[in-house]
C-alpha cells in the first residue's frame, strides 16, 4: 500500500471520527440542557451572528455563505435596526381583587395612648379611620355540609308526610351506596392533582393537618369516581375536535404499573381542534395499531392532522384520507440545536423564521382572506429563498453528514411539503406548539406522580387531563368549572352542555 492510499485512508477514517466526536457532544449538550439549561429557544439572529463572527473565516472548504441581512430584499431578514426592548414590568404590589372576601380587624390604641397628655380627657375617633390591606390565608377550608330537610303533614289529616328528597349523590359506592362527599371537595381532589399536579398521598397529609382523615385509597376512588361520571363528557369533547377542520396531534411517555414487578412505559396522546377543544388518550404501546393509538381515534377522521414528523405518525397518511401538515418550531428547534457548531448558518434560518412569526403575529386576528393573502405574497417567496439555500447547502461536500446542521437541513427538506402546507390555507398553523403547550401538562405532572398505579388509572388521568386541558386553554378556573359540572352531571344535565366550551360560553 502506498503512502497516499494509507494517507487518504487515514483522512477518510480521521474525518468520520470527527463526525462521530460532534454527533456525540451534540447528543450530550442536549441532554444537559434537558437537566439542567433553560427550556427557551428565544435568540437574538444579530447579536448571535456577532457572538460567533470570529468562527465564520476558516481555511476549509466553507459552506454557502448565507444572505446578509443588510442584503435581503424587502427586509425579508433582520434588519440592522437596534431591537425594541420589551417594557421591565415592575416588582412592586398589584392591587388586591375586589372579588376577595374581607375579614376586617378594628385596631385601637393601648388606654394609655388614649388618654390625653393635656387634660388626661380620652381621645376620641375622629375622621375616616387608616385602612391598610393585605393578603392572608386560613388553611382549613374543608367544613361539613348538613342537609336538614323537615318533616312535613297536614295538621287536620294528621296524613301524608313529605320530606324533600336529598340531592343525588355526585359518585357511589361499587354496591350502590352514596359517598359522604360533595362536588366542591371531589373538584379540588381532580384539580390539586391534575391542574397542581399534587399527588394524592401528599393532598391525604394535607387533609390530615386539617383534621380530615381521607386516606390514599379513598382519594384514589373519589378520583376513579369522577372520571367514571365525567367520562361522556371527556367523549364529547372527542367528538367535536374529530369534527374540526384540522386536528393537532402530540404524544409523551407514561410509567404505568401492569402488576406486580411490571412496570412499563405506555403512551399518553392528545388530540387538539379549535380553543379549548383538548383530549387526551391512553395507550399501552407505541404501536401504530394498538388500541387507542392514533390510527384507531382518527380512524373515520378526513381532513388535516399537524404534527411532527415522528414515524409512528406515518401510517396515518397511507390511504390518503388524512393531509400531513408539519410543524415549522420542530424544524427551527433542530437548527437552534446546531447553534454552537454552526452559528452562522443556525443564525440565518432562525431570523428567517423571526421574520415568518412577526408576519403570524400581524394577521393572527385578521379575516382568512388577509391572511392567506400575506403568506402568499410575504411569507412564501421568504421561505422560497431559505429552501433553495438549503437545497445548495445540502448539495455543498463541506456540510458533514450527522452532524447537528446536517440533521437540520435533512429534516427541513424532507419534510418540506408538510411544513409548507399552512402558505395555502388560512385555518391552518404554522407550528404545532398549541398541542405542545397542552402535552406539558401531563410532562410536569409525572415529574410529581411519577406513575399511574394501572391502566385503569392512567384512562381515568386521560379523562381529567382532557377537561382539565380544555379549562387551561380556555383559562377558566378548572375547580369553578368542576364543581359545577359534577353536580349537573350527578343530576343528568346533557352532556352537550358541559363540555369546557360549552360552559365557558354559557358562563362568561
Amino acid at each position: 500500500m502506498s503512502n497516499e492510499t494509507e494517507l487518504e485512508r487515514l483522512r477518510a477514517e480521521n474525518a468520520q471520527l470527527k463526525a462521530k466526536v460532534a454527533k456525540l457532544e451534540h447528543k450530550l449538550d442536549l441532554l444537559l440542557r434537558q437537566l439542567y439549561g433553560k427550556k427557551s429557544e428565544k435568540v437574538d439572529p444579530d447579536q448571535l451572528l456577532l457572538e460567533f463572527a470570529a468562527e465564520f473565516e476558516k481555511e476549509e472548504a466553507p459552506l454557502p455563505a448565507p444572505p446578509q441581512a443588510t442584503e435581503a430584499p424587502d427586509g425579508e431578514i433582520a434588519s440592522d435596526e437596534a431591537p425594541k426592548k420589551a417594557k421591565k414590568k415592575g416588582h412592586g404590589w398589584n392591587k388586591l381583587p375586589k372579588d376577595l372576601p374581607v375579614k376586617e380587624t378594628v385596631i385601637w390604641p393601648s388606654e394609655d395612648e388614649l388618654k390625653c397628655d393635656q387634660c388626661g380627657e380620652r381621645r376620641v375617633s375622629i375622621g375616616s379611620p387608616e385602612i391598610t390591606d393585605r393578603y392572608n390565608y386560613e388553611p382549613r377550608s374543608v367544613f361539613v355540609e348538613r342537609r336538614i330537610r323537615h318533616r312535613c303533614r297536614c295538621p287536620r289529616c294528621q296524613d301524608g308526610t313529605v320530606v324533600a328528597p336529598l340531592p343525588l349523590s355526585p359518585i357511589v359506592g361499587e354496591k350502590g351506596e352514596s359517598c359522604r362527599v360533595e362536588a366542591g371537595l371531589l373538584a379540588q381532589i381532580v384539580v390539586a392533582k391534575y391542574n397542581d399536579h399534587l399527588p394524592l398521598n401528599r393532598q391525604s397529609e394535607i387533609f390530615e393537618r386539617e383534621g380530615v382523615h381521607l386516606n390514599k385509597s379513598v382519594l384514589c376512588d373519589y378520583v376513579h369516581g369522577v372520571a367514571t361520571l365525567l367520562s361522556p363528557v371527556a367523549d364529547r369533547v372527542r367528538s367535536e375536535v374529530l369534527s374540526r377542520h384540522v386536528v393537532g396531534l402530540d404524544e409523551t411517555g407514561i410509567r404505568v404499573i401492569f402488576g406486580k414487578n411490571d412496570t412499563r412505559n405506555a403512551r399518553i396522546w392528545v388530540y387538539r381542534g379549535l380553543s379549548g377543544e383538548v383530549y387526551y388518550t391512553v395507550s399501552e404501546t407505541k404501536a401504530k395499531d394498538d388500541d387507542d393509538g392514533p390510527k384507531f381515534v382518527l380512524a373515520g377522521y378526513e381532513g388535516f392532522v399537524q404534527a411532527d414528523a415522528a414515524k409512528s405518525f406515518d401510517s396515518l397518511f397511507v390511504d390518503g384520507k388524512r393531509t400531513e401538515v408539519g410543524c415549522n418550531a420542530h424544524a427551527r428547534r433542530k437548527f437552534f440545536d446546531a447553534r454552537k457548531s454552526n452559528p452562522k448558518e443556525a443564525a440565518f434560518v432562525i431570523a428567517v423564521y423571526k421574520k415568518v412569526y412577526e408576519i403570524e403575529s400581524r394577521v393572527r386576528d385578521a379575516s382568512d382572506f388577509e391572511r392567506r393573502l400575506a403568506r402568499q405574497t410575504e411569507t412564501k417567496p421568504l421561505l422560497a429563498a431559505l429552501d433553495a439555500w438549503l437545497d445548495e447547502l445540502a448539495a455543498s461536500p463541506a456540510l458533514v453528514p450527522g452532524t447537528p446542521l446536517a440533521l437540520a437541513v435533512g429534516y427541513s427538506r424532507n419534510h418540506r411539503t408538510a411544513l409548507r402546507r399552512f402558505l395555502t390555507d388560512p385555518k391552518l398553523s404554522p407550528d404545532n406548539n398549541a398541542v405542545e403547550r397542552a402535552l406539558r401538562l401531563v410532562a410536569v405532572g409525572r415529574k410529581n406522580w411519577l406513575f399511574a398505579g394501572s391502566l385503569e388509572a392512567a384512562e381515568d388521568a386521560a379523562i381529567l387531563y382532557t377537561l382539565v386541558g380544555s379549562c387551561r386553554d380556555l383559562e377558566v378556573d378548572p375547580w369553578e368549572y368542576f364543581r359545577d359540572v359534577i353536580t349537573q352531571r350527578a343530576g343528568g344535565a346533557p352532556v352537550a352542555e358541559l363540555t369546557p366550551r360549552a360552559w365557558a360560553a354559557k358562563h362568561k
